[in-house]
């Protein structure tokens, strides 16, 4: 099957809601001349076309070859102009940048007092916002029109601004450092992964604090605190170590119900800082707490206070959708999750253009996992397959080799014998491939190998003496992890104890987790 042609105008324009066209047809309509120009044309075609073909669009004799790229160009920019004006697109950010546009022509036309006062105001505006490198801007401009109109009336005027530059400055130094710590963190977990051992962690310590700048906590803003709890959650994250992980994601998530105006000026970060806070409470296995901070996310988002722009939309529906399936992970409730799987599988293809192919097969592989602890490990199988056979994806490795270990898991279970000689080989090739396995990782390929020679009357001893081995990492500070992907552990168990996997770990949960 041949891929369609991936144009940027094309995504554009298929990207606009009713109410966006309509606009822009209403923007490019105010002058007659537009009404039958080459780009307007252009757009129309492309919004009924389901694909995007060069070929078609020569053939429609709209434009020549030679001049579609320029109109192309011009169609996009004229989209973007026509999305700035629409108010559904208009945030503080916008405002405040439109009052400094407006402040610097009148000063370019000498109009030096009209100027100020809107500056003034953009300023508050921006400070109250927490937008402090705008701030700066607009103070620096102020500098430069008092330097040609003195306001006699206030002899400090320049002493003010000056340390009103200085503080700003300082504000976004700091926040500078703490947001480029918190990339360089969140850049070693893709390249390298999670740390795997003491030398690792000393090494990432020592990176950390090298690089963490000193401040005071009463000097600094929203802003900095915000940069300062993601630096030290990915910090702790990469050190696995989840109770931390769990007291800054709260930090983050407390700070904005704490200046609820900041949800809307930045609901991306609060999206994600509940992503990362029900995450934590995932992996320390604390259900009510899980179920009560869910319900809170999903009782702002579903307010009608809450603003909604369709990335916002997609991060609400990836998080929501993510949490309410693992909640039933955490204490093996895997058939009341069941019922979860449809109507996810249709509101994902509502948001297939928004929502990148990694994060579908995410969602593939916990409904595989669901309908694997409930016993359906034909469909287990179903979903793994979207997974596995999808040559062209790019996947976090880890998820791809806990897809093709469950594979193989699931099949044994079916009875589909036939089946798992292939299997064997194609995963351990797979596995061996595979960059810095985890000792957890390597304990299932010496068992993957050997499981085609083991008798049938010989399993249960086989199972019996992986658990035994596999037992030693199950709270490892740098193992463990893996068995939050793939709970071998739990299925070892049912299979010795001839219980459900789902039993095991409810047992579990209410023995060693309930609260």
């Amino acid at each position: 099957m041949t891929k369609d042609q991936k144009d940027n105008l094309f995504s554009l324009v298929k990207s606009l809601t009713k109410s966006e066209k309509r606009q822009f047809k209403l923007y490019v309509g105010r002058l007659g001349v537009n009404t039958d120009s080459k780009f307007l044309n252009l757009f129309n075609l492309l919004d009924k076309a389901k694909t995007y073909n060069e070929a078609s669009i020569i053939k429609s004799g709209i434009v020549k070859k030679q001049q579609l790229a320029n109109v192309k160009a011009h169609l996009y920019k004229q989209i973007l102009i026509s999305l700035k004006l629409n108010p559904s697109h208009q945030n503080v950010r916008s405002q405040i940048r439109e009052q400094l546009d407006f402040a610097s022509i009148l000063y370019h036309k000498g109009l030096y007092k009209q100027s100020l006062k809107i500056l003034d105001k953009a300023k508050e505006l921006a400070i109250n916002n927490e937008e402090k490198n705008l701030a700066f801007e607009i103070v620096e401009l102020e500098k430069i029109i008092e330097s040609q109109y003195i306001t006699r009336s206030i002899s400090t005027r320049a002493d003010e601004l000056a340390i009103q530059a200085r503080d700003l400055s300082a504000q976004n130094l700091i926040a500078s450092k703490l947001s480029n710590l918190s990339l360089q963190l969140y850049s070693i977990i893709l390249k390298t992964g999670y740390v795997k051992n003491e030398e690792e962690g000393a090494i990432v310590t020592k990176y950390f604090n090298d690089r963490l700048p000193k401040i005071k906590n009463k000097k600094i803003g929203f802003r900095e605190k915000l940069w300062y709890y993601k630096a030290h959650l990915w910090y702790n994250f990469l050190l696995q170590d989840f109770l931390n992980c769990y007291r800054y994601a709260s930090k983050w998530v407390d700070l904005f119900y704490q200046n609820p105006k900041m949800i809307n000026v930045n609901p991306v970060f609060f999206l994600k800082g509940n992503n990362y806070l029900l995450e934590a409470i995932y992996f320390i296995r604390n259900k009510p707490k899980f179920v009560k901070k869910l319900a809170d996310l999903k009782a702002t988002v579903d307010n009608s206070k809450f603003i909604k722009d369709e990335n916002v939309s997609a991060l609400v529906f990836l998080y929501t959708n993510f949490h309410s399936i693992n909640q039933y992970f955490i204490d093996g409730s895997f058939e009341d999750g069941l019922a979860l799987i449809p109507h996810i599988e249709k509101e994902l293809v509502l948001f297939e253009n928004r929502i990148d192919p990694h994060h579908q097969m995410v969602f593939y592989y916990k409904f595989a996992s669901l309908h694997f602890g409930a016993g359906n490990n034909k469909a287990c199988i179903q979903y793994l397959d979207k997974i596995i056979l999808n040559k062209s994806l790019s996947m976090r490795e880890d998820l791809l080799c806990f897809s093709r270990v469950l594979n193989l898991v699931a099949h044994y279970e079916a009875g589909l014998d036939y089946h798992l000689e292939t299997l064997l080989r194609s995963t351990y090739k797979f596995l061996i491939k595979m960059n810095d396995l985890h000792e957890v990782q390597k304990e299932m390929i010496k068992f993957i190998r050997g499981l085609q020679d083991i008798y049938p009357h010989d399993l249960k001893n086989a199972f019996k003496d992986l658990l035994e081995r596999l037992k030693v990492y199950e709270d490892h500070p740098f193992e463990r992890r893996a068995f939050l992907y793939l709970d071998v552990i739990s299925w070892l168990e049912s299979k010795i104890e001839n219980k459900s996997v789902g039993e095991i770990i409810k047992t579990k949960y209410l023995t060693k987790y309930a609260i």
